[in-house]
């Protein structure tokens, strides 16, 4: 027969439980109290380092306000003195011409009324042509700069594009001895975009431009115009060429249909590896249209190669002398 189980008192057994209770509640509460100081000190931290942050972070600096006022030249050579030279040597200086900035409020005049950025020269700002987009830039120049060949920038394919005045010309560091250009000659400013058409001067064939007798602006007015490819003169390419080359403008009596169309459709303007600037040479420039005539159709044909004067000197205009047209009763095939 088995021992008589021990019978434990029943205030016993309540007051073991109760024990067990406190220690687990004990227990939860430290580790409770540790979360939350060690989540306190993660918020401190995190809260220190942003105003360590903002505090390294520069002020906002703001555009003067309409308020500003005009503080003199003077004030503003105090501290941008490096661009004086410049300044100074440019038209913009000439205070004896009534129309510059210099016969006006100088610095202010592009830059706006100074007196908020003198007080404040790191938190409030002038305008900055650096920074400003194309739009403002030509806002500013054109206030004076809108005659004459400046009359047309706002439709220019220039304007259009986005290009601001500063992106060819500079007040406080021109390079070029005219016009205040940011390169030495108009060729190598025009090259900076139009590489293909620059490419072209180099070729072999006579080149006005390449030889220093034109520059780009003799054709083209690159702050616009109402003509075709911003030309400066004539409605037409024709009637820019013929400007100069008179004694093609006709009318005449025969007409060739090439030089109607116009001058581009046999020559190439920028420069060519042939003679008088064409686009091919002689005869397979002509042979482009006349495929079939009087002549046979191709020098290369059998019996012709060796007899074929068009082979030598001028080719098809040894003969077809008049080849831009003809006022000759007889002139019809252009011969005289």
């Amino acid at each position: 027969m088995t021992a008589a189980r021990r019978k434990v008192p029943f205030g016993s057994r309540w007051l073991v439980i109760s024990s067990v209770c406190l220690w687990l509640a004990a227990i939860v509460g430290v580790q409770t109290k540790a979360a939350a100081v060690e989540s306190g000190a993660g918020i401190s931290a995190a809260a220190s380092d942003s105003s360590a942050v903002q505090a390294q972070k520069p002020a906002a600096v703001k555009p003067s306000s309409p308020a500003a006022k005009l503080v003199g030249e003077d004030t503003c050579l105090t501290c941008h003195e490096p661009v004086k030279e410049g300044y100074f040597k440019s038209k913009h200086h000439i205070a004896l011409d009534a129309r510059t900035p210099g016969a006006k409020q100088s610095c202010e005049t592009c830059h706006g009324p100074g007196s908020e950025h003198a007080e404040d020269p790191t938190g409030t700002s002038l305008k900055d042509f650096k920074k400003l987009p194309a739009d403002e830039i030509n806002a500013t120049c054109t206030t004076c700069h809108n005659r004459g060949q400046h009359a047309a920038w706002d439709s220019s394919t220039h304007a259009n594009r986005g290009v601001a005045c500063t992106s060819c010309h500079s007040v406080h560091n021109a390079v070029s001895d005219t016009a205040q250009l940011k390169e030495k000659t108009q060729m190598q400013l025009c090259a900076n975009c139009h590489r293909d058409k620059v490419a072209k001067l180099d070729r072999s064939g006579h080149m006005p431009v390449r030889e220093g007798k034109m520059q780009c602006s003799s054709c083209h007015n690159t702050h616009g115009s109402t003509n075709a490819k911003m030309l400066r003169v004539g409605d037409t390419i024709a009637g820019l060429c013929t400007s100069c080359h008179v004694e093609k403008r006709g009318p005449f009596l025969w007409e060739h249909a090439p030089g109607s169309e116009g001058c581009t459709t046999c020559h190439d303007p920028h420069g060519s590896q042939n003679e008088r600037m064409l686009v091919a040479k002689l005869p397979i420039l002509c042979q482009r249209c006349h495929v079939s005539t009087r002549h046979p159709s191709t020098i290369y044909d059998s019996g012709v190669l060796k007899s074929s004067n068009r082979l030598f000197a001028r080719s098809c205009v040894t003969c077809h002398s008049q080849i831009h047209g003809s006022n000759h009763a007889a002139g019809q095939f252009f011969l005289r």
